[in-house]
């Protein structure tokens, strides 16, 4: 039975001298209990398309033309007051951001009983009971204690779960899910998405996933629709799509994305270019300028989708199954020289610990606790190699980073820079001993000033530290943004007027700008899309090579670290819990937390649909962790030593280190 069914539906948005078609006369069918994926980059018409399910068009927005019709009822020609009986009681929606999309000022009781009490005329107290319920659904334990609590105190994961309990509160036929796990752990990712599937199960409804994460949809779509410019470009079942899809653009999807298993030595494959402009889209097909099969006949005409019943693709000239390692780049990301183990490394941290006080009181600021950022960390980076850094957000990632660079103080222990103690450094000299120390960091848009434009952002450095004439300092900023890929008259522009992928860029500009030593990247590529991520992780590999730099590479994604670095630490709550080479922690993890992030990456594999994550629940408060080992409460193997005893780093081979009573890997 089709709950939704959607035919030739263009939406247009107004502009002050042009219209933008974000959704070009694109058609689906959802079938009860089905989840239909949506994928493709940002600015495709994805969102869009949810929204003019919803009717939640930005200001001017208008469906030009089309149906929706939801079990039969066009949705299209309604009244906005009967659209309000349907939206939030037959069709509901979660967001991408649970923090704005949330109301600060309501608890998150209140906010999960309010459509109750709309659509299903409850009282307060049987809305809040169902809130109650629903809350205890989602995995919240004591849900009717949480119901006082305000977003923002919540963690990201446990917001989003607030967000999936609001929508289901009156168990819609239809749920939209809008990239429901973006920039989210990929445990918490796991958790959120298998909780998805669990109560579509147990309610029957419909879900349309809207994602750019090709890893996603294979392990958890019935079928897949790929948007390419507000236009639908093959859609398929979702085996049918991954083993032998027919249009380039799902092709580059799926290369762009790092596996485990990818050879580091090879470039990722990436799509050149970016989405045309939907105010004026190209003649022909749209993917064309950015196709490496295009022809003169993809550049004149618009293909139409066709095919097979299960499987409809748009496309001249269509490919058959995934890429392949010959159609990825010929050049090669070069060869980095690491010092060998006998040799004095770049960077050395010894016994680091941070803590945050935490006070109480109006007038008088007592400390009653502390947050245990960092607690005893030590480790070694040496000079040309990328080391990674993972675990899930709250676990001391960021603050170690920016210890390295010296933007953070330890409290204890020792941080070693070219075997000089950074504070030990007097202050006067500090300023030339930080050039060496350079940050990337995670959200471009707020570490680039958006007052100033990118020429004096990539200068500044230059300026304060007195290196060269101002001709000299346009010629580098000039070298260097050719380097990252961008034009030289990127100068003129503001943060703003750039893509994410492009801010990123700016943002290794900046850093390298000084040719530091050593680059931090905190988690550089998080929230791109899959293809423009790519684009980052090549460059980084190659402006590497080119300016011998040395990279902390901080991320909660194994698969991004593992392509990227030499050795990887992980951390959890504030502690590092193993330590090795890249392919010691894939291929012999010791630490069960290692093999659980391991396994909550979503792998772009239809087979794996479905397994189960070693990892569940929150990740415990810095303020009071556990005792004893500090991952023992979500822990499948842990016994009661753990609870009494910190359990030590000891080898596990060579430069493998792991800290775990009961490891998944036999100790030397």
């Amino acid at each position: 039975m089709s709950i939704l069914e959607i035919e030739n539906l263009k939406t247009h948005i107004p502009l002050s001298r042009s219209v933008v078609r974000a959704v070009d006369g694109i058609s689906f069918v959802v079938e009860s209990g089905e989840t239909l994926g949506v994928v493709g980059e940002s600015g495709c018409g994805k969102s869009m398309t949810g929204l003019s399910i919803m009717r939640l068009l930005p200001n001017g927005g208008r469906i030009a033309s089309g149906s929706i019709k939801l079990e039969g009822q066009d949705l299209v020609g309604l009244r906005e007051t009967s659209m309000r009986e349907i939206r939030g009681n037959e069709i509901a929606m979660v967001f991408q951001d649970s923090l704005t999309s949330l109301n600060p000022t309501m608890t998150i009781g209140e906010q999960i009983a309010e459509p109750v009490r709309l659509h299903r005329s409850a009282t307060r107290k049987e809305a809040l009971d169902r809130a109650a319920e629903m809350l205890h659904l989602v995995g919240f334990a004591r849900a009717r204690d949480q119901l006082g609590v305000y977003p923002h105190q919540l963690s990201g994961g446990q917001r989003q779960r607030v967000m999936i309990a609001t929508a289901l509160s009156c168990e819609p036929k239809l749920l939209i899910a809008d990239e429901p796990t973006t920039a989210l752990d990929v445990t918490i990712q796991s958790q959120i998405l298998g909780l998805l599937d669990e109560l579509k199960e147990r309610v029957g409804m419909a879900v349309v996933l809207i994602t750019h994460d090709m890893g996603v949809v294979a392990g958890r779509a019935d079928r897949v629709c790929v948007m390419y410019a507000g236009k639908i470009v093959e859609a398929a079942a979702t085996t049918s799509l991954f083993s032998h899809m027919r249009h380039p653009y799902t092709q580059s999807l799926l290369g762009s994305i790092p596996r485990l298993t990818q050879d580091r030595d090879i470039p990722l494959y990436s799509i050149p270019g970016i989405p045309p402009d939907l105010s004026d889209p190209p003649v022909g097909c749209r993917f064309a300028p950015r196709c490496a099969f295009a022809t003169a006949q993809c550049h004149a005409e618009d293909p139409e989708l066709s095919g097979t019943a299960g499987h409809l693709f748009a496309c001249w000239h269509p490919v058959d199954g995934p890429v392949t390692l010959s159609r990825q780049s010929p050049t090669t990301n070069g060869s980095r020289q690491t010092m060998s183990a006998g040799s004095t490394p770049t960077l050395a941290l010894d016994d680091v610990v941070r803590e945050y006080p935490v006070t109480a009181g109006s007038i008088l600021q007592r400390k009653v606790s502390s947050v245990k950022a960092v607690s005893g960390v030590t480790l070694t980076v040496n000079s040309g190699e990328t080391f990674g850094l993972v675990g899930e957000s709250g676990c001391g990632k960021t603050t170690l980073g920016k210890i390295i660079v010296g933007l953070e103080t330890p409290d204890g222990g020792h941080v070693e820079f070219s075997g000089t103690d950074i504070a030990s450094v007097p202050r006067r000299a500090l300023r030339s001993f930080r050039r060496d120390l350079q940050m990337m960091f995670q959200d471009p848009v707020a570490s680039l000033d958006p007052h100033m434009r990118v020429g004096a952002i990539l200068k500044e450095p230059l300026i304060t530290q007195g290196i060269g004439s101002r001709a000299e300092q346009d010629d580098t900023v000039h070298e260097l943004l050719t380097q990252v890929g961008l034009p030289h008259s990127a100068v003129e522009r503001f943060p703003h007027e750039f893509s994410g992928g492009q801010r990123q860029r700016i943002g290794l500009a900046r850093a390298l700008i000084l040719r530091p030593k050593i680059i931090v990247a905190d988690e550089p590529v998080s929230a791109l899309d899959v293809s423009i991520r790519s684009q980052v992780l090549n460059l980084m590999k190659r402006l590497q090579v080119s300016y011998g730099t040395t990279y902390v590479v901080i991320s909660h994604d194994l698969a991004v670290v593992k392509y990227m670095a030499d050795r990887i630490g992980v951390m959890y709550l504030g502690k590092l819990v193993e330590l090795g080479s890249s392919d010691d922690i894939y291929a012999r993890p010791a630490h069960h937390y290692t093999a659980g992030l391991l396994a909550a990456i979503p792998e772009p594999d239809p087979s794996r649909r479905g397994a189960t994550i070693p990892i569940s629940g929150e990740l415990p408060s810095p303020i009071d962790p556990p005792s004893g080992c500090r991952f023992r409460t979500r822990c499948p193997a842990a016994q009661e030593r753990c609870a009494v005893e910190e359990p030590l780093l000891r080898a596990f081979g060579t430069g493998h280190l792991s800290a775990c009573h009961f490891p998944l890997e036999a100790p030397l």
